[in-house]
């Protein structure tokens, strides 16, 4: 529990102005402060004050200022309040409902000692303690007060248990002492609880415990039978001070002690069965706190204080919000208080166990409230605040709630219907049904008040489809049970519970009535009198009825016509009609009825209250509705009764109607002459029993009551009853007369008068002096054979011993038993064609059964077969037709075999068709059984192959029209013709029964057979199945392909990455998104994390634009690899110029460079290499130079390398030619620090090659000397020395003379 200040409701004084007592009203409403000044204000539930008024002291004599107010609480209707003084008196004053009200003293309640405090727990019961000791009861209804119990201790505190039932009293001397009025079967003990150490000022009853607390600074927790539970010691603690007011919540799980500036707050944990305290209120300058009292609500604590102050606090464990509209605030573990935000209004819902309430929902148009604890179910209506809590174990949640009954919630749970009423805290009633629709059930509880009944509940619901229950929820019993042929869709009983309704289209009570409306397509059906439903009130209508709407003095029918609603009015004569009969007002339905002219309705509204007011004896009524009913006869014999009964009731007084002959005249009335002769005898009234009976011709009732009654005049009757009957030609009954009377000549005479010789001869027949009389009896046979009674002549011919007579009447009246019982005596030879006609009779009944055994008697076997194949039993026609001949029972065994195929016993009927020769009926049976094996076997026993084949592809052909293809491909199959089944499975492009065939028969051209199914599939656009077809015969690629061509990119990416290798659907990826271009195809690649992937595909199979496009919106760093391909592809090409372009674009102008070197392009090359890469440009002279050596062109070679700042290739080339002068030359002059390695090389290489190596000694020296190099001449010179050329020598040796400037010789 938290507590969170609101507001302050009394501002504090300066000094000590004590707030002495505080009471919240019952209904949440009010809320009234006593001041120390004596002034009672009252408060409204905002906290806004609205009203105040003064107390008053007991005698003026002592002043206005003589006494303290020192305790006040509300009655619980919240209409009156109780001031308990300490002049030794009570007042109660009654302030009304309003604000404003005047307040007036009802009660007052003089004491022996001053009160102390005061409870008010009850209606009618105050409880108040007094300075002497002693707790009292004051009653406001007798005005008078008692003691309870008392003690010689002064009464510091009072306080009751959550439900009012029970008292604690703390006294001075600490003790505690606990009385219960209704101890509500707790069993808990009363008197002397708790001996506690202190007075205890601070007095709080929680649900399971009791808090008391007091100068000693300490709060104790007693058990419920005075056992301490729990002790809170704040003695050592120097703020806390002693606890002077204690007050439970409402719901007993929080208790609030209150002391000095401080309020201790203390919570039931059920869970642990302790009081757990939570975080103190402390609040400076708050001073002691006097007075507690907690909105009944459990949402507010108002707090009291020495200074005359009161402050109110909000008070929850937590709040939410319910679909935006509710505010639900759990005030306490036990209690929720539920707030509509759009109208304010409050509902509280508290379980009254204690149980924690654990949901909280509002369900049916947001009117109801369903919570659950873990024990209970409470549920609320929020428009009329009536709430119910029941036992209720937990379900996981799977009840279903109806809420389409205003008084009663329906839930439905595993099968079981359980019925609450709201504000009933018991289970209405339970029964099992399967049937949750809520129009399928009707409840209803004291809707319509009735004579005689106050209570009334019904339910009707059904047990099945077609059976409806009604069950009386009061006495818990079934009433009864109707059956309907049809499903029932829609039930409900009237108002009253008397009536049921079922229909297959809906029908509709008028309210407060007995009037039902139904709709008929185009017409609006009103039946005013239920009790006739063939009266019926039509009317057309161009809609549907879509309500009834009753008030102001009509009724109408709300009509759906289009968008317009139109209303259709009722007479509300006749509703009202239903309404006084109801009532059992008859006078004024009759009065009503007399306005009226006469309808159809009409007449059955007086049919009705005729009936009604018989039964209620209201003789008049009925009379005058015979009256206007037209039926003279009974209004006549009513007046005649009422005449009775009006003179009974002047002469004697009292109810006329329960005069013996008014009883007796009602019983006629009503057909029931027994009870009129009962209610006759028991007043010995024999003379007007008999004359009952006498007046309504029924003579032998009355001659029975005479003979009971050893009448003088029985002789008389019976006399006067013979002639009676003889004058109306009664002979039949007349002749009963004598025959009882023994006079049997006589019988038998009125009997044949009458035309009844069947009476006479049975008469005859049972008496032997009669059977004597010859002349007698052939005048009863001879009636007997003219009345064609030709059996019962038989029996009086044989009884007088003339068989060949009793024979022939036996056969003319078809008595063949005992025509064949006589015959078997007296004619033996006549049996067998007696027997035979028998079985012709039974035939011709229809009772062919009967018949056989006589045609077999009969030996007639052909008319026994005919029967028994007639009658059915087909057992015994094949044990006649086994004794005959082939020939007789061969046309009679396929009719056999015929019922036994339709029974599916088809090898009885095989047996009986190969014995009647018809083999190809027992073929057939069995192929349209599609028992093709045994079909076939049969087949080959008695046919040709290929006759049988023929007759299987044909008898397949007609399945095969027939669209039975499974039964045409096993007839097919069958024959080895599997191939014509495959044809006609493709021909009716049933391509899964098809491959299902070529793959069983033809494995070999099973993929050959998909991959065609799978382009014909394509072909008709069919492109699921094609690719299925496709996928079975390996070939994805063409599937692939498929979906590209319809567009279908989708798919084909899905058929590609599941099928397809492991870069499969990367390719159909790009394909896909070359086809959307432009930003989609960026976001497509993207989101399949393909892009990088795309941009190089694409280059490297030539869709250098696309992959342009990609780079460019979304990867510019690709940009230069792409212009790097496209620059190779155009070089492949030969379009050197714009790949040259591109080269530089991608940032590779070496390529362009190395291009151009490779075609010899030597300017192109050095114009890119200057322009674009100078660190190229050697490279190109390289190049250049390596052509020129090729061409032999040393000296342009030389140049160019020499450009290109690489001697030393010039060097290596003129070496590798041999070139050793030039090579020499160039290291002279470029690389002069290799100079003599390298002339060391060239005189070895000289050595080598010998001659060739001198004369290259003599080019290398001339070289040197033309070039200056006189030294390196001279060293040449002198290395020849070849001495096959000694002219070659001296020349060389002349050659040195000559450059050192000596003399020749």
């Amino acid at each position: 529990m938290h507590l969170k200040h609101l507001r302050t409701l009394l501002s504090p004084q300066d000094g000590a102005a004590k707030v002495t007592c505080m009471a919240w009203s019952q209904n949440n409403a009010k809320f009234a402060v006593c001041t120390v000044d004596r002034v009672v204000l009252l408060y409204d539930e905002h906290g806004e004050r609205r009203d105040k008024f003064s107390t008053k002291p007991a005698d003026m004599k002592y002043g206005r200022k003589s006494y303290m107010v020192k305790g006040m609480a509300f009655s619980p209707d919240s209409t009156k309040i109780a001031i308990g003084q300490t002049d030794n008196i009570i007042y109660v004053y009654k302030i009304g409902e309003d604000w404003g009200d005047k307040k007036v003293i009802c009660n007052k309640f003089i004491q022996t000692s001053a009160v102390t405090c005061l409870q008010w727990p009850a209606e009618y019961i105050i409880v108040f303690g007094l300075a002497e000791g002693k707790v009292r009861l004051a009653n406001t209804k007798t005005n008078k007060s008692s003691t309870i119990y008392g003690t010689e201790s002064y009464v510091v505190s009072l306080t009751t248990n959550c439900s009012g039932k029970g008292i604690l009293s703390g006294h001075a001397d600490g003790t505690i002492v606990r009385y219960f009025f209704d101890d509500e079967g707790s069993g808990e003990s009363q008197g002397k609880l708790v001996n506690h150490p202190c007075p205890p000022y601070a007095l709080a009853w929680a649900t399971n415990s009791i808090v008391a607390a007091g100068c000693d600074r300490k709060i104790v927790a007693y058990g419920k039978e005075g056992h301490m539970l729990q002790t809170f010691d704040y003695s050592r603690d120097p703020q806390e001070r002693e606890f002077t007011t204690a007050v439970s919540s409402p719901g007993g799980q929080s208790v609030v002690l209150g002391s000095y500036d401080r309020l201790r707050v203390f919570n039931w944990i059920p869970r642990r069965s302790i009081w757990e305290e939570a975080k103190p209120k402390e609040i400076t300058n708050l001073y002691t706190i006097t007075a507690l009292a907690w909105k009944r609500d459990g949402s507010r604590l108002c707090v009291g204080t020495l200074c005359g102050g009161v402050e109110q606090f909000d008070c929850c464990l937590r709040r939410s919000i319910y679909k935006n509209k509710f505010e639900l605030t759990y005030v306490g573990p036990s209690q929720v208080i539920v707030k509509n935000l759009s109208s304010g209004t409050r509902v509280v819902l508290k379980s009254h166990y204690g149980y924690e309430v654990e949901e909280v929902k509002i369900l049916g148009k947001e009117r109801y409230l369903v919570a659950h604890t873990s024990e209970t179910l409470l549920l609320g209506d929020l428009n009329t605040n009536r709430l119910s809590e029941i036992a209720w174990q937990g379900s996981g949640g799977n009840e279903k709630y109806f809420f389409e009954n205003e008084n009663v919630c329906m839930i439905f749970n595993a099968g079981e219907l359980t019925l609450v009423e709201y504000g009933n805290n018991d289970t209405l009633g339970s029964v099992r049904t399967e049937f949750m629709n809520p129009h399928l059930i009707s409840v209803r509880i004291n809707e319509r008040c009735q004579r005689g009944t106050e209570d009334n509940k019904k339910l009707a619901y059904l047990i099945d489809i077609k059976t409806i229950a009604i069950v009386d929820l009061i006495g818990g019993y079934n009433i009864g049970t109707v059956s309907h042929e049809s499903r029932v869709d829609w039930l409900e009983l009237n108002e009253t519970g008397h009536k049921l309704l079922f229909r297959d289209r809906k029908l509709r009570w008028v309210p407060g009535s007995d009037v039902l409306v139904a709709q008929n397509r185009n017409s609006l059906c009103v039946w005013y009198n239920i009790e006739a439903p063939e009266r019926v009130t039509m009317f057309t209508i161009r809609g549907d009825v879509i309500g009834l709407e009753r008030g102001g003095g009509k009724t109408e029918v709300m009509v759906m016509e289009g968008v317009t609603t139109v209303a259709y009015t009722l007479d509300e004569g006749l509703i009202e009609f239903g309404t006084a009969i109801d009532d059992g007002n008859y006078i004024r339905a009759t009065a009503f009825l007399e306005t009226l002219e006469m309808t159809p309705e009409t007449e059955a509204m007086w049919k009705t209250l005729s009936k009604l007011a018989l039964e209620a004896r209201q003789l008049h009524i009925a009379e005058r509705c015979f009256s206007a009913l037209g039926q003279v006869a009974k209004a006549r014999f009513l007046h005649e009764t009422n005449e009775i009964a009006d003179q009974v009731s002047r002469e004697y007084g009292g109810e006329g109607t329960d005069f013996y002959q008014v009883r007796a005249r009602l019983a006629m009335l009503e057909k029931n002459y027994k009870l009129a002769e009962m209610i006759f005898l028991e007043q010995n009234a024999v003379e007007e029993a008999m004359g009952m009976y006498q007046e309504l011709h029924r003579w032998d009732e009355c001659i029975a009551v005479a003979e009971a009654k050893g009448h003088p005049a029985l002789e008389k009757l019976r006399r006067s009853y013979y002639q009676w009957l003889m004058d109306t030609q009664q002979e039949e009954r007349a002749g009963e007369l004598q025959e009882s009377q023994g006079d049997g000549l006589a019988a038998i005479s009125l009997y044949l008068k009458a035309g009844l010789p069947a009476k006479a001869a049975r008469l005859v027949l049972t008496r032997e002096e009669l059977l004597a009389n010859t002349e007698l009896v052939e005048h009863i046979t001879a009636a007997l054979i003219k009345g064609e009674l030709y059996e019962r002549a038989g029996d009086l011919f044989e009884k007088i011993h003339n068989p060949q007579k009793a024979l022939e009447c036996y056969r003319k009246g078809n008595a063949f038993m005992k025509a064949v019982e006589l015959a078997r005596l007296a004619f033996p030879v006549e049996v067998v064609k007696l027997e035979e006609a028998w079985g012709d009779h039974l035939v011709q009944q229809k009772q062919l059964d009967a018949a056989i055994n006589h045609y077999i008697e009969a030996r007639c076997s052909i008319k026994a077969i005919e029967a028994a194949l007639g009658a059915r039993q087909w057992k015994k026609a094949i044990y006649i037709l086994d004794l005959q001949d082939r020939n007789t029972a061969s046309k009679y065994y396929p009719l056999v075999a015929q019922h036994y195929a339709s029974l599916q016993e088809y090898e009885i009927a095989e047996e009986l068709y190969t014995k009647g020769d018809r083999t190809k009926d027992a073929i057939d049976m069995y192929t349209q059984a599609g028992r093709w094996e045994q079909a076939h076997k049969l087949a080959m026993k008695c046919m040709r192959p290929e006759d049988v084949s023929v007759l299987y592809i044909t008898q397949a052909q007609e399945m095969e029209k027939q669209g039975k293809y499974r039964e045409a491909e096993r007839l097919y199959v069958t024959v080895q013709e599997p191939d014509l089944a495959i044809t006609m499975y493709k021909k009716h492009k049933l391509y899964d029964d098809m491959i299902r065939l070529v793959g069983k028969h033809h494995p070999d051209l099973l993929s050959d057979t998909h991959l065609h199914l799978g382009k014909e599939l394509e072909a008709e656009g069919r492109l699921q199945e094609a690719e299925y077809h496709y996928l079975e015969a390996q070939e994805w690629k063409a599937t692939v392909n498929m979906y590209r061509a319809s567009g279908l990119w989708e798919e084909a990416y899905r058929v590609a990455r599941t099928q397809g290798g492991a870069n499969a659907h990367k390719h159909v990826a790009y394909l896909w998104a070359k086809s959307l271009g432009g930003e989609a195809a960026v976001r497509l690649l993207n989101k399949l994390g393909l892009l990088e992937a795309a941009v190089d595909h694409a280059a490297d199979n030539c869709s250098f634009e696309f992959a342009f496009e990609l780079s460019r919106l979304a990867l510019k760093h690709k940009t230069p690899e792409v212009h790097l391909k496209y620059a190779m592809f155009l070089e492949d090409e030969g379009k050197f110029e714009e790949a040259e372009a591109e080269f530089i674009r991608a940032g590779k102008p070496k390529e362009a460079v190395l291009m151009f070197v490779h075609n010899q392009d030597w300017e192109a090359a050095q114009r890119v290499a200057e322009a674009h890469d100078p660190d190229s440009v050697a490279e190109v002279l390289v190049g250049q130079a390596r052509g020129a050596l090729e061409e032999k062109d040393f000296q342009k070679a030389e140049g160019l390398l020499l450009r290109a700042q690489r001697p030393g290739l010039a060097l290596n080339y003129y070496k590798e030619a041999g070139l050793w002068s030039d090579a020499l030359r160039i290291c002279k002059d470029y690389v002069p620090s290799q100079l003599e390695a390298l002339q060391e090389e060239y005189e070895r290489e000289a050595t080598k090659k010998g001659a060739r190596g001198v004369e290259g000694f003599v080019e290398q020296a001339r070289h040197w000397e033309q070039a200056g190099e006189y030294s390196r001449a001279v060293d040449c010179y002198l290395k020849v020395r070849d001495s096959g050329n000694s002219g070659l020598a001296e020349k060389c040796w002349m050659k040195v003379a000559g450059i050192y400037g000596v003399p020749a010789g």
